[in-house]
């Protein structure tokens, strides 16, 4: 079954985009939860038009994205956690953690654009990315330090 999705969905595709589901997943998830349209002669028709008008949406916040990054690039945050003797923190240090501190510095981002390279579970220094947008990526160095 063809359908298109509405959201951007984890392991399945991004947003406006056609991709080939098992018919019961699209009938009874993603079509019922909003998350896809069945993809049709009208509803394609209707993407691209969505398609063009959202694409010159994001070409002008594009710049904008590019002048956010630059100042991710720059900063170094420091993110507390409690930890034991040994380095080991309690608990793990998260994306929810890293968008807070980041809107502490003045930038919003949303907490589902922070991808993290692993578990964080030490103490010390990591580099998380932060995806802006599907063309502006910025690195952000963090270090975890005991409370």
């Amino acid at each position: 079954m063809q359908v298109i999705l509405v959201k951007d969905m984890d392991k399945l595709g991004d947003k406006h985009e056609v991709v080939s589901v098992k018919p019961g997943y699209g009938r009874n998830f993603l079509i019922p939860q909003g998350i896809a349209i069945a993809a049709s002669d009208a509803n394609l028709r209707t993407l691209k038009e969505l398609m063009r008008q959202d694409e010159a949406r994001e070409n002008k916040k594009l710049s904008t994205y590019q002048e956010i990054a630059k100042q991710i690039e720059g900063l170094s945050l420091k993110i507390g956690a409690k930890s034991g003797t040994s380095g080991k923190i309690f608990g793990s240090v998260t994306n929810v953690q890293i968008a807070n501190a980041l809107k502490e510095n003045g930038i919003d981002v949303e907490r589902k654009k922070v991808k993290l390279p692993e578990e964080i579970k030490d103490l010390g220094e990591y580099v998380a990315h932060i995806e802006l947008h599907k063309q502006v990526v910025a690195p952000l160095k963090f270090e975890v330090v005991s409370e």
